[in-house]
């Protein structure tokens, strides 16, 4: 097991206000992030990475771009927003901040869903995984 501290991530603060911890591995990246009310950020896409973006307090005004129209929609606490490769930005009309994680993927295109059911092996008793 590894537990990597919020002190060992990478600390970003944006001119905006915007706070991000960066959590950057191997195979994907994990982001938490703090956008203070009034905040907007700038419109922008990814060309390989697709974005996961979890709602954990708050809420936040989705603005992306399908079909060339412009779509938009409030996402709040306990919302997962698959972002694809839209271009997208995210504004807080709120006066409070919202806070969220992102996780950043390369996908390979593989249907993983039955593995992440049933991948998931009991311990043989309670003192074994207790380590007595």
């Amino acid at each position: 097991m590894e537990i990597i501290s919020r002190q060992d991530a990478i600390h970003k603060e944006k001119p905006d206000g915007t706070r991000v911890d960066y959590y950057l591995q191997p195979e994907y990246e994990l982001h938490y992030n703090e956008i203070p009310g009034g905040t907007v950020q700038e419109w922008h896409s990814h060309t390989t990475v697709e974005e996961l973006v979890f709602m954990i307090d708050g809420s936040l005004e989705i603005k992306w771009m399908e079909e060339e129209k412009e779509r938009r929609e409030t996402v709040q606490k306990g919302d997962l927003i698959r972002v694809e490769n839209n271009l997208h930005t995210f504004a807080n009309t709120d006066n409070k901040t919202a806070s969220f994680v992102v996780i950043k993927l390369v996908l390979s295109g593989n249907n993983n869903s039955q593995i992440f059911k049933d991948d998931k092996v009991p311990a043989k008793s309670t003192k074994n995984a207790q380590g007595n």
